[in-house]
């Protein structure tokens, strides 16, 4: 064999170990999301935003000098499918997890995160998710005990006698427990629950339950297709009482499948890219995706930059300094811009910042007003 011939072989196996190298330094993160079922609304605005965020870091030069490589899976909206989909990330040995966005994939699926002892962002609102003791789970979107006092306040100021009606899995219920705690010592009476199933079609039954318990006004918790029918049924039998939401029922995916119905609703919500702080961020995210971004885009996208800056914090590419820089610490947009809004994590891993009341006003959602944060110093 040739020396010339053996020289090249031997830069081209020198490439490939440089490039094996590379790759081995990179910082990889598993986006585990419903892009399929029920959640596939949530899911996939989530992982765009994510996919957005790790794009202009790597574009910026990656963390500490490190490029993110990402993979992104399909949980099918189904608990088991996500529990499997963690495990494999985790013995991949990835540095985080994004997702799942469904409360009751998360409750199932952090399990194996935590034996990874792996950083995992989740979207899910559920209660019960901050309440396992998992020190490794952290979320972007507000706990029903950060989220609810507030809603609770707003209730209590515009009912005496409610219908709550919400979707029958871990979501709905821990919803519909928490604001049925959080009502019990004030004005606002729960005079009737109603039960739906995730992805239900016929609202009818549910909205005559409602209009004949004698309630001012209804609290919907579900999800958004959901929403969306519920708000068409309440049209169609002419409901003309308040209709009171938490996060997803002024979304922008309940207003384009909800069309004129959908006008009147109200919401508190935790994000909106209504939002002064957030509207330039909203038409970057509609011009990469030509399409309108919810809350979940936002809390895909902030999830990245807040382990970018936890990353930061520590001083050093490590899992467990990362999950330590983040619980019990605030992140502040004057600091860390990209994070959008400043945060504040509680030992749980539950967030809280500021937040807002939105309505639906001629098919647009306005924001009504601004909360500050529950536990503002």
């Amino acid at each position: 064999m040739s020396i010339q011939k053996l020289t090249r072989i031997a830069a081209a196996t020198l490439l490939i170990a440089s490039s094996a190298f590379a790759q081995s330094q990179d910082i990889k993160i598993a986006n585990i999301v419903e892009m399929s079922g029920p959640g596939t609304t949530s899911g996939v605005m989530f992982k765009q935003g994510v996919e957005m965020a790790i794009k202009e870091i790597n574009a910026a030069g990656g963390i500490s000098g490190r490029k993110i490589s990402y993979t992104s899976e399909d949980t099918q909206s189904n608990p088991g499918v996500a529990k499997g989909l963690t495990q494999k990330a985790i013995d991949n040995d990835v540095f985080a997890i994004m997702g799942p966005v469904f409360s009751g994939s998360i409750m199932v699926s952090m399990t194996e995160s935590k034996r990874g002892e792996t950083p995992n962002f989740t979207g899910g609102e559920a209660a019960a998710i901050t309440q396992q003791g998992n020190p490794w789970v952290f979320r972007t979107a507000f706990g029903q005990s950060v989220s609810f006092p507030k809603l609770a306040r707003y209730i209590n100021a515009k009912s005496k006698k409610l219908a709550v009606l919400y979707v029958n899995n871990d979501f709905g219920k821990g919803g519909q427990s928490t604001i049925k705690q959080l009502l019990a010592t004030g004005p606002t009476q729960i005079v009737v629950e109603i039960s739906t199933e995730s992805g239900q079609i016929d609202f009818s039954a549910a909205v005559i339950q409602a209009k004949q318990s004698g309630a001012d006004a209804l609290f919907a918790y579900t999800n958004e297709e959901e929403s969306a029918r519920l708000l068409r049924e309440l049209r169609k039998q002419g409901w003309n009482k308040p209709v009171i939401g938490e996060t997803v029922l002024t979304s922008a995916k309940v207003v384009e499948l909800a069309g004129e119905a959908a006008n009147g609703a109200v919401a508190h919500v935790g994000l909106t890219v209504e939002a002064p702080q957030l509207q330039a961020w909203g038409k970057k995210y509609q011009a990469m995706y030509n399409t309108v971004s919810d809350h979940n885009g936002v809390k895909g996208y902030t999830a990245m930059y807040i382990l970018k800056a936890a990353i930061e914090k520590s001083g050093k590419v490590d899992r467990k300094a990362a999950a330590t820089a983040i619980r019990n610490s605030c992140f502040t947009a004057k600091q860390y811009p990209n994070v959008l809004m400043d945060v504040c994590f509680d030992d749980k891993g539950d967030i809280d910042r500021e937040s807002f009341i939105t309505e639906i006003r001629n098919g647009k959602t306005v924001v009504a007003e601004t909360l500050p944060p529950l536990n503002k110093k």
